[in-house]
Order: structure tokens, then sequence, then C-alpha cells
């Protein structure tokens, strides 16, 4: 049956144009995520449960609306996406901006999942280090971030997941163009859209459900292994 076919080169191009959009969402939201999820564990100022509204935001909107957003902000007839056009860093309608569209959904998820380990260190273990003499930046990287890196493992997979998901905001910010920002859902799509494609769409989703499982799978074992050495076993 043509669904158990080997995949197309096209079908390949779409796994690894997926792989690499999720991995720069990932990769370029995880600094800031964290930060984010500092400072709202953390710190006290005013205006937090705003701030903590805007960054789970995009979790409740619907997610057209946001790629709606993006366009308004970074597409090519706006102050800034003609300046980063100019430059030659625009992101819509380009792979880039389907990474970029990626990392803002998954950013909700990365901050929670840091934010509840964060909250789960005992801050008087952080005082202790900061009485011996040790900075605040010291405090962090030796005893903050050693005890939450289940936390950051845990968000950085759950984003990666939720950028190889993303459909809404990246067909609306960056369209649909094959080989540029056909993503696995887009290409689900598009291939239910012409008769006779339920084959190649069946063979997307088995592999969609491949790459998600093997990443949760994988980061199981990390936050796992992590934990453990954290625990000093």
């Amino acid at each position: 049956m043509a669904m158990f076919a080997p995949l197309t080169p096209e079908e390949w191009q779409v796994l690894g144009l997926s792989l690499r959009v999720s991995l720069l969402a990932v990769a370029v939201s995880l600094p800031l995520a964290l930060f984010t999820a500092y400072a709202l564990a953390r710190w006290s100022f005013r205006g937090k449960s705003f701030v903590n509204g805007l960054v789970h935001l995009p979790l409740v909107l619907p997610p057209v609306v946001t790629g709606f957003l993006l366009l308004m902000v970074f597409g090519p007839q706006t102050a800034l996406g003609g300046l980063l056009e100019a430059v030659g860093l625009g992101v819509a309608f380009r792979w880039t901006g389907a990474a970029l569209a990626a990392g803002v959904m998954a950013f909700p998820l990365m901050v929670r999942a840091m934010r509840l380990s964060l909250e789960g260190v005992d801050p008087k273990l952080e005082q202790a280090a900061a009485t011996l003499g040790a900075s605040r930046g010291v405090v962090f990287m030796t005893v903050t971030l050693p005890m939450v890196l289940p936390g950051i493992l845990a968000g950085a997979i759950l984003g990666f997941a939720k950028a190889l998901g993303e459909f809404g905001a990246t067909i609306t910010f960056v369209s649909n163009i094959p080989g540029e920002t056909r993503t696995l859902p887009l290409a689900i799509y598009s291939f239910l859209q012409i008769p006779g494609g339920e084959g190649a769409a069946f063979r997307l989703v088995i592999l969609a459900v491949v790459v998600s499982m093997g990443a949760l799978l994988i980061s199981e074992w990390v936050a796992a292994r992590a934990a453990r050495r954290v625990a000093g076993q």
C-alpha cells in the first residue's frame, strides 16, 4: 500500500525542515525562557501578574491570532520588518519565521516547566551559599542551575514537541511554501487537500508520532539521570 511506501525525497525534506525549525525555536527561546522563569519565581516587582499573563497569552489565544500579530510586527510592510529585510534578516515567509512562530508558541510551556522547577528549590540553600561569599551569579551556576536542570530539560523537550506540531501561527505568519516553510503539520494538511494524498499524510503522521515519542523518551531518560546526579546517587 502507498501509505507504507518509503519516504519520498519531498517527505524527507519536510522532516529535515521541521527538525531544523524546532531545534532553532528551542535554542533561541531557552535562555529567555529561563530568565523569565527565574524572574517570575524569584523576583517581586510591580506588574508581575501582567507579565505572567502576557507570557502565557499564546496558550489561550487562537494560534492564528498569534500568527497575525507576528505578521503585523515582522511583516515586510512594517517598519521593523522592512528594517530586517534591508539588513538581510527578514523572517516573514521564511523558515526562520517558522522558527520564530514555533518559538513564541512553545515559550509559555518552557517557562512554566522551568518556573515550577525553580519554585521547588529551597531558597535557604541559595542563601547559605551567598553567606559564604558567593556572588548571585556563582550561586545560580553552582547551586540553582544543577538543581533545576531536570526542569530545564523538561521545558526544552516540551518546547520542541510544541514547535514540531505548530500549525496555526506558522501558516498565518510564513504561509505554506514547499521547501521553505512547509513543516510536518503543514505538509500533512497539504497532502490531505489533494486526491490520493492520504498515504503520504499517513506516513508523515507516523513520522511525527515517532519523532515526538522519541524526544519524550530521551527527555525522561536525561531528566532521570540529571535528578539522580543532583541527589548524589
